[in-house]
């Protein structure tokens, strides 16, 4: 397929699948549920995190993290006490356990208590992604005494990988559109910038399509896809998410 027709075909799925039916049946639908900016952050970040295995799963396991929180994820993690945490005790998806709850709410009652928003966390002194996301996840552990083991949950480009669901919820949180999806709340970040959330899915239409060429799905996949989309589009490169997720779960 030469150039001008795949960029031609990826934009026609791109126009299939951005749009408002997309947000139903995705995880970004629980962010979505919220309009206060704290609370899609929180849900959005929390949501982004636990976003592996069947969509529907994911979802309903939100939508349960969320109700402990009386559906004010913001408010909650701002007033709650130590001992309100003993209600997610059983709360856990995959190898997301009670242990790596606690810590994520602890982490977010100590950011928000200082700060705004979580968007100075990754764009502060305008770090591009790569560096951005590292300087989160090295923010993030700031509170742990020693090594822990929700380390795992927070992914960096540092140690190679493909951080993919950090990409989407800065995705979510960064780029703007008119097609109601993606939220685009933050301004530090650059859509130009963004990096593409690289799963198996995308990968592997990617390589059937020929943009992809890396055969391990690492940050270097992640940057040689994102340098490809960024040549059909250099202002929104990631828009292309859209369209290769969805042929590949999809279709």
């Amino acid at each position: 397929m030469k150039s001008s027709e795949l960029k031609s075909f990826l934009d026609s799925k791109v126009k299939q699948y951005n749009n408002k039916s997309f947000i139903e049946n995705d995880p970004i639908c629980i962010p979505h549920g919220y309009s206060k900016k704290q609370d899609i952050e929180i849900a959005a970040f929390w949501t982004a995190t636990l976003a592996w295995g069947q969509r529907k799963t994911i979802i309903n396991k939100s939508k349960e993290l969320f109700a402990l929180m009386g559906g004010q994820p913001h408010e909650f993690i701002l007033n709650h006490k130590p001992k309100d945490r003993h209600k997610f005790a059983d709360f856990k998806h995959r190898t997301f356990q009670a242990a790596d709850t606690y810590y994520f709410l602890e982490f977010f009652q100590w950011y928000y208590r200082q700060h705004e928003s979580l968007e100075n966390a990754f764009f502060e002194n305008g770090s591009d992604v790569k560096n951005g996301i590292d300087n989160f996840r090295s923010l993030f552990f700031s509170l742990a005494p020693e090594k822990i083991r929700t380390e795992k949950h927070v992914a960096s480009p540092m140690r190679g990988s493909t951080c993919k669901r950090i990409n989407m919820f800065l995705r979510w949180m960064v780029r703007k559109d008119k097609k109601g999806v993606d939220f685009g709340i933050w301004k530090k970040g650059s859509m130009r910038e963004l990096m593409i959330p690289l799963d198996v899915h995308v990968s592997r239409v990617a390589k059937q399509l020929g943009i992809l060429k890396r055969k391990q799905n690492d940050w270097r996949a992640v940057e040689e896809l994102t340098a490809r989309l960024r040549k059909m589009d250099p202002k929104d490169p990631v828009k292309y998410d859209y369209a290769l997720f969805s042929i590949g779960v999809l279709e």
